[in-house]
């Protein structure tokens, strides 16, 4: 720690540090090189590697990332800014929703109002996104999840292409608020506008779940920058690696970003929590959902839900108030319910077999069975709730929903990499035509398969996750990767919502429906019994095929799935009631029995 007496708010300011440089054991100093405060609270602007400067070796020398290169580069690097953290709150509070009770919208702050059809007075920034949150409240979701918006890095070899990092998971400054997210008023100003928009949306009663990068950062592998923790603890921030004569020179790759945060020191824990707990406090976000969430349990190599972070990260009487989402896998682990019992997981096998069901595929029942119900077959050994699993249909790492009905591949030319990049399991179907079509047929049949999509993730239990501009059939044009266009193939067209006012209008409609019968939405996983042993002797849950026997769970060409469920086992403004589920995977119209009320009602 130092004190540097007279720098007061508005101070702009970097570090050098001494040290030896020797990087085949993992020291990577270099006083040549002017480093990013890991603390920061503000930057400057944007880092760009100019002229090779970020580099704190020689690229032209044989010897590669062995060999220093002893040029200065203060001049282009990005300054560290002292932050004033007064604000006028005006009384902000958290809103406090119940994690059951939350539908999540999950956007990127920019392109949410980047596209001229926002027509807000901020276009990209966080004070136009404050001008659309009338849209939020019309449509009922109550959190948005929104990409980092923490300051990050664009790598060269996307600069190279006139490419950009849009998604943003390469995170430079883990207390910083992303500069080019902001008006650019005056030089730090994007740290009082995040805090007005975090303000704003507790106002309108939507909470802020911020998506977090803590498994690695911007810097690269071996051959890539060195603006902050390189140059000052490289040890202690990276999980190392390397052969006998340079045992420390290389960075494990869990994340395929080139190198992997080390959440098992001490240093690297400190700072994430400290990270964490300021954008609590100081910000008043209300969760976070983590990327590749399994790095942060890796010690040893390998996953461990009761690793250092976890364990540091459940006794933190901050973050015990949060809510904590996890992307339960890396590059080389899939842990989907396999995390502590506070945290909640995307669900992915709820998203595959919702796309495989709605699609057609056959031999779906007896999953689709779990995933309706909140996968209890994944969170209730642990005495998990059924709000644990979040589920989803699509989100930012893939199709749209509107792509998802519209193409069976992918269509990621615009990403320069040959179409080779992004996912190809996406259980799509175009309905008969690749892409846009004029064919009303093939329209309304995409139609009803969206709606079918909505409907059976807004009405499964555990907590509902749209990807924002589905309400309005967004399209990317089949690029299922789109995380480095920051171009109208990413950007909300507003348009939309006028051309498929039905659909908004649908997806209101389900949610407000969602929300008025909260046997939707239990915390409890269903039994088959009548559990809060009323008068009715109804099971909270029965399950029927289309002739009201029992659904055919093994049979694959079974499409056909219903369930009724007994609404007075969960208080409801709506009263008690009886609700009636029939899920359609054929994409022809199939006739179904209601099954007659039982004695009494």
């Amino acid at each position: 720690h130092v004190f540097v007496h007279g720098a007061g708010a508005g101070q702009f300011y970097g570090y050098k540090v001494r040290g030896p440089f020797d990087p085949a054991r993992g020291l990577r100093f270099n006083d040549r090189k002017l480093l990013i405060d890991p603390y920061a609270k503000a930057l400057t602007g944007k880092i760009v590697n100019v002229d090779n400067l970020l580099l704190a070796y020689d690229p032209g020398d044989p010897a590669r990332d062995l060999s220093p290169d002893l040029r200065e580069n203060q001049a282009v690097v990005p300054k560290a800014i002292v932050v004033d953290d007064a604000f006028d709150w005006k009384g902000d509070a958290p809103p406090f929703i119940p994690f059951e009770r939350l539908v999540i919208y999950e956007t990127h702050l920019k392109g949410f109002t980047a596209h001229a059809s926002s027509m807000v007075a901020h276009p990209g920034t966080y004070l136009g996104f404050v001008e659309k949150i009338p849209h939020l409240q019309s449509l009922g979701v109550n959190a948005v999840e929104l990409l980092p918006v923490q300051e990050f890095h664009v790598d060269d070899f996307l600069h190279a292409k006139g490419l950009t990092n849009y998604w943003g998971y390469n995170t430079a400054a883990f207390f910083a608020p992303e500069s080019s997210f902001g008006t650019g008023r005056r030089p730090g100003c994007q740290v009082e506008e995040f805090k007005t928009l975090v303000r704003e949306l507790h106002r309108a009663g939507i909470e802020v779940i911020l998506d977090v990068v803590y498994n690695h950062t911007g810097e690269g592998n071996e051959l890539g920058p060195t603006f902050s923790f390189k140059g000052i603890d490289n040890p202690s921030y990276y999980v190392l690696t390397g052969g006998p004569h340079d045992p420390a020179r290389y960075y494990m790759n869990w994340t395929g970003c080139g190198n992997s945060f080390n959440l098992s020191t001490p240093p690297t824990i400190r700072l994430v929590m400290d990270s964490l707990r300021y954008w609590v406090e100081a910000m008043h976000v209300d969760g976070f959902r983590f990327d590749l969430a399994s790095v942060l349990g890796r010690e040893g190599g390998m996953y461990r839900k009761c690793a250092s972070f976890f364990d540091a990260v459940s006794q933190d009487p901050v973050l015990q108030k949060a809510k904590l989402i996890a992307e339960p896998w890396d590059l080389g682990s899939y842990e989907v319910g396999n995390f502590p019992v506070d945290w909640s997981e995307w669900n992915g096998r709820f998203r595959d077999t919702a796309r495989r069901f709605v699609k057609g595929d056959g031999g779906q029942l007896r999953d689709l069975g779990f995933r309706l119900t909140g996968s209890a077959d994944l969170y209730a050994d642990d005495g998990r709730s059924a709000y644990n699993s979040v589920n989803f249909v699509t989100c930012h790492d893939g199709f749209t929903l509107r792509d998802l009905v519209s193409f069976n591949g992918k269509h990621n030319e615009a990403n320069l990499e040959g179409n080779r990049d992004g996912s190809d399991a996406n259980h799509a179907w175009n309905c008969g035509a690749e892409g846009e079509t004029g064919d009303p047929e093939i329209v309304r049949l995409r139609r009803r398969l969206a709606k079918n999509h909505a409907c059976l993730l807004l009405f499964s239990s555990g907590t509902p996750m749209i990807l924002g501009g589905d309400e309005f059939l967004r399209t990317q044009g089949g690029n299922n990767n789109a995380y480095c266009q920051d171009n109208p193939i990413s950007w909300f067209d507003w348009g939309e919502v006028e051309r498929n006012a039905d659909m908004v209008a649908f997806f209101r409609k389900a949610i407000a429906f969602t929300k008025k019968y909260t046997i939707l939405q239990r915390r409890k996983f269903f039994t088959g019994i009548d559990t809060d042993l009323d008068a009715n002797a109804i099971p909270d849950i029965q399950w029927f095929g289309e002739d009201l026997g029992a659904p055919r769970w093994d049979d694959p060409e079974a499409r056909i799935l219903c369930c009724l469920l007994d609404g007075s086992e969960e208080p409801s403004e709506a009263g008690p009631y009886l609700l009636f589920l029939a899920l359609n995977g054929d994409y022809r119209q199939r006739e179904v029995r209601v099954p007659p009320l039982p004695p009494g009602l």
